[in-house]
Parts: structure tokens; sequence; C-alpha cells
């Protein structure tokens, strides 16, 4: 990305957020874009593809704490700061935006500030500068992260699964190998930075670095572009992937795939894959950690007298056995039918026992239940509680 990239490109409103969103809130936006971007929901629609990429190089920018740090200074100085066009100066003299990027015209810079100063400023911002801090833009680059997400059923998240992943995003160019040249050729040196893609200009008794406008700032020219990716070296694929989700993943829960993000630049490793794992709830189980819940009915005679319950798990049924005089509400634990830990060993499926109240009785179990609460009147269920009143 060159440095009037960072200047023009406005990617908070490519994500659709305030410039001071939380790094939560940028993410949710982005995953609701890429979603509805996303070329496998939009087949053929070449301007729903380019807003994917774009809303992709957004992310990519927002979504590194230091990239976005450095992208707002940018922004502040350049864009809407000191620098920018017809912002600084005095006596009628402003400083020239296209003097920063290449653009010809012939605006100075008043006001005294040190010589060098906007020199170092841009070094540390785009990687420029002169002196001992200087860097080369062609310096290696660490690629970019990835962000997807899967969708699993509840069984499928506690015994584990292998799933596969369709995946379209920019990958290094099966063409050129990630060179930007056509095959058979190699890029050169810029004769103009010699290769660091800056370039130091002097303007009275100031000294200015800017960008290379021969190579765009990439310290390389490639006189015969490769026809996939235009000299990039990147070009946005699909590619399918196989995951293999571990035991017992929660809903919510990010795996990191080493290696499987976007590519580096100048042979720097890869960014990695971050797979947010969404999980489907059961219709009969919860989950407590590593440990299933389960909710079971029961009656009234069955807590008094106490008896044996067949009870589900997500492996078959087990024989679980209730005291007699157990309270409704009361949990019993099943231990080893739970969630298998990361240490190999299984938590428990925890069953909570409640009383079935019926909704209707015939005579006859009327008839018995009159004739119980007569027997048990005597009896105060709340009497602890009214010493309280």
């Amino acid at each position: 990305m060159s440095a009037r990239d960072w200047i023009e490109k406005d990617f908070y409103g490519e994500l659709g957020v305030s410039s001071d969103a939380s790094a939560d809130e940028i993410k949710k936006a982005y995953r609701k874009l890429a979603r509805e971007l996303h070329p496998d929901a939009n087949p053929g629609d070449s301007r729903a593809e380019a807003r994917f990429k774009a809303v992709s190089e957004a992310y990519g920018v927002l979504s590194d704490q230091t990239k976005r740090r450095e992208y707002d200074e940018a922004r502040r100085l350049f864009a809407g700061g000191p620098f920018r066009p017809g912002g600084f100066g005095s006596g009628g003299s402003t400083f020239d935006f296209g003097d920063l990027f290449g653009g010809g015209g012939g605006g100075g810079m008043g006001g005294g500030a040190p010589g060098g100063a906007f020199t170092d400023l841009l070094g540390g911002l785009f990687g420029g500068g002169r002196g001992a801090g200087t860097r080369s833009t062609t310096r290696p680059r660490r690629g970019s992260d990835v962000e997807t997400e899967v969708r699993l059923d509840f069984a499928e998240a506690v015994g584990g699964a292998t799933v596969p992943l369709r995946l379209s995003s920019p990958a290094t160019c099966g063409t050129c190998h990630g060179s930007g040249a056509k095959p058979g050729t190699r890029p050169r040196q810029c004769p103009t930075c010699n290769g660091i893609g800056f370039v130091t200009r002097n303007q009275g008794a100031f000294a200015f670095s800017e960008p290379c406008r021969d190579c765009r700032s990439t310290g390389r020219i490639i006189d015969d572009p490769c026809p996939e990716c235009g000299g990039d070296g990147v070009s946005t694929r699909t590619r399918t992937l196989t995951v293999r989700i571990p035991t017992g993943v929660a809903d919510g829960q990010r795996i990191r795939l080493a290696g499987q993000g976007e590519p580096g630049r100048n042979g720097a490793p890869a960014g990695d894959l971050f797979v947010v794992v969404h999980v489907t709830p059961h219709r009969l189980f919860g989950r407590a950690g590593d440990d299933l819940t389960l909710t079971v009915p029961v009656t009234f005679p069955e807590l008094v007298f106490g008896t044996t319950l067949t009870v589900p798990t997500l492996n078959g049924s087990v024989a679980l056995r209730v005291p007699a005089g157990t309270a409704s509400g009361r949990t019993l634990r099943v231990r080893g039918r739970g969630v298998t830990r990361k240490n190999g060993h299984p938590g428990d499926l925890l069953v909570t026992l409640q009383v079935a109240v019926p909704a209707k009785l015939d005579a006859a179990a009327r008839q018995a239940l009159q004739a119980y609460a007569e027997a048990t009147k005597g009896e105060d269920p709340r009497a602890e509680l009214n010493k309280l009143l």
C-alpha cells in the first residue's frame, strides 16, 4: 500500500464505522459486510467483488493496532491537519499536497520548520526517510491475518469434527508465485530510488522524502507484468481447506491456523487464518464449561419414594438413581458423560430434577391428592420464611 493510500482512502467509511469505533465494533462491521459481499454470495457481480476487496483491505489496516495508529496519525496530519492542502504556512504560502506524493506543482512550506523534520515524519509513518532510521519499503512484510466463520451442530462441537472451508481471499499469485512478473522474466531494481521506494528532493533549504513515482514506492520495476495479478504478486482466489475442529470447542471460540492467511511480501511469512466457531444450540442439552446440563421432569412420588431414571446422553443413555426425599430442583451428577477436556478427561453430565405438574387430573387422582393434602395439612414448607414476616 502506497503512502497516498493511507491519506486518500477512508477505511472507516468502507466499514461504515466512526473513527473512534472499538475493535469489536470494527470486527462486527467487517463480518457483516464480508458475508454480504462475499463472491460466493454474489457470483459474477464485479462490483460486489471490488467492494469485498476494499472492505478486506480496510479491515486489514484497522484490525491491526499498529497499522491503525499509523493510519490515524497520517490522516490527522495530512488529510485534516496542518499539512493538508492550503492548511499550513503564513503570508499566503501553502504546502502543496502534490509535493508530498510527487504530483508536481510549486508551493513551498513556510513557518520555519527545521530541515529534515518532514522527512523523519514520513520515515516513521510510511517506512521512508533518511539517516539512521531509514527503512526500505521493500523490506519483507508479514501477510495479514484472515478471519472466517464456521457453524457446527452441538454434537460436532462436543465430539470434534473435520469441516471443509471455501475461502475467497488474497493469496500468492499461482502464475508468478508472488514476483509480479510474467513467468520467465524477473523484476529489476528501480534505478530512480535504487530499490528503496522513496526519493529525496531538495527544495530550497528543505529536503523532502516522497514515494518513488516510477516504481510506486515498491523499489522494483516490472517491465512485463504477470497477466493474472497485473504485477501485484497477489490475486484473489477461492481455495478449499480441510480444518480439524478439536473436541470441546465452545461457541465463539477462535481456532488459529498458522500460515493460512494472506501471503507475505518480499519473502516474509504468510499471516494466519482464524476460524470463528458458531455452535447451534441443542434442543435438550446445555453446556457449562466442560459439563453438559440436562433438565429431567419427574413426578412428585418419584422424588418422595426415590426411583431409578433412564436419562439420555450424547452417546446412548445411562441409569440415574434418585434417592428418596430428593427435592425438586436438585442437580445430580453423572460422571464422565460431559465434554472431553484438553487433558483428555471428560467432564460430567449435570441432571437437574424438576417436578412436572399435571395440567389436568381425573377424578381418582384428584381425590387421592385431596386426601394427601388433608393428611399433611399440619406441615408448613414455608415455616422458615414465616419467621421473617
